[in-house]
């Protein structure tokens, strides 16, 4: 090699654009395109043409760029068109528009005949795209509609049957897994709603811990009692908010146990709200054994949504059950903290907590 391609291909080597085309990261297409001199051609990323020499390859941000210098498309993974994860999201796009006009809930055959796929391929490609399968999609766009009619309709017969529920008894049978409460006490803002809660202290600072006739809706870490107790009242703006009794100061007792000795466990019922996507996060996350750790990757990976890593992070960002739903156990990809609702020293002080001498990073 001589000594100007030794330079140009150490130039090339060292841009991180090269590292994509090395793997053929499908999650690269579209954010640049690259083309090899002695071929005269552009190519996405992920193409599954014979790797380049790096002294022979030129990085372009758009197509039009790649065009300008005289490139044609490569007829192999044809950067002109559109990607398969464009096309896969059109797809899945046009499939929720279906299931949000449509009076019942379209089949999964029938969602798979309008994509033009089969049955199986277009349930594994609905997943990736959104995190949900398309009935957990429907059930919570009928969750939704609920939602809205009971807060439109003069009654809540009129309500259900509105939101696209065949009868009364079907959808009372779901009606605290949709609503978090009785259709009554939804329609009245969570008005008789009863959520007695207690502030205690920890080594971590200050703690609220709320509970519901479910079981413990929320436990808020912060330096400021009367700000947890603000948060708790936005949470739940209607609700009865009820100081604890001697009793209830056990329970908070237990908790900020746990807190300082998360090898006790905490055995508590609990008052999960949360979209159906954030509820298999959650719910990934109290799988993390304590004194281990996992990035959000490996979280999306888990529960079957490998592209969903930013969602993944958005559900840790809305957990108000700290250390019973143990977000403070999700970190980078290289292991580094990131940040934490209720601050990353806190973040920092549990995981020493769990793990005084070293973390164990779970896969």
């Amino acid at each position: 090699m001589t000594p100007k391609n030794a330079q140009l291909a150490a130039a090339t080597e060292s841009d991180p654009r090269w590292a994509s085309v090395v793997a053929r990261d499908h999650r690269a297409d579209g954010a640049f395109y690259f083309s090899v001199k002695t071929t005269g051609v552009y190519c996405r990323p992920s193409c599954a043409a014979r790797r380049a020499r790096p002294e022979n390859v030129s990085f372009f941000t758009t197509r039009k760029d790649a065009e300008k210098a005289g490139l044609r498309p490569c007829k192999r993974c044809k950067p002109d068109q559109a990607s398969l994860a464009e096309q896969h999201a059109a797809k899945v796009t046009q499939a929720c528009r279906l299931i949000e006009e449509s009076e019942n809930a379209p089949s999964l055959e029938e969602l798979a005949k309008h994509a033009g796929t089969s049955a199986y391929h277009f349930h594994r490609v609905f997943k990736a795209v959104t995190g949900l399968t398309p009935r957990e999609y429907a059930l919570a766009h009928r969750a939704k509609r609920v939602r809205n009619e009971l807060g439109q309709s003069e009654t809540v017969t009129e309500a259900i049957y509105g939101a696209g529920y065949r009868s009364n008894r079907r959808f009372y049978d779901t009606s605290n897994d949709v609503l978090g409460m009785t259709p009554s006490s939804y329609r009245a803002g969570g008005a008789r709603t009863e959520i007695r809660f207690a502030v205690g202290e920890c080594s971590l600072g200050s703690i609220l811990v709320a509970q519901s006739e479910r079981g413990v809706c929320a436990i808020l870490l912060g330096d400021d009692p009367g700000e947890l107790a603000r948060d708790l009242q936005d949470r739940f703006p209607r609700a009865n908010l009820i100081g604890g009794d001697a009793k209830f100061e056990q329970l908070v007792s237990k908790v900020v146990g746990f807190v300082e000795a998360p090898a006790l466990g905490l055995d508590l019922p609990l008052d999960v709200r949360g979209t159906a996507f954030q509820q298999r996060v959650w719910q990934a996350l109290r799988e993390i054994p304590a004194g281990s750790t996992a990035s959000y990757a490996d979280i999306a990976n888990r529960i079957g949504s490998p592209k969903s890593v930013r969602v993944v992070a958005q559900a840790c960002a809305a957990n108000a059950l700290a250390v019973a739903i143990p977000c403070h156990r999700v970190v980078k990809n290289d292991g580094a903290l990131s940040g934490y609702r209720w601050g990353v020293e806190r973040k920092r002080a549990l995981l020493n907590m769990e793990a005084p001498h070293a973390h164990e990073r779970t896969d």
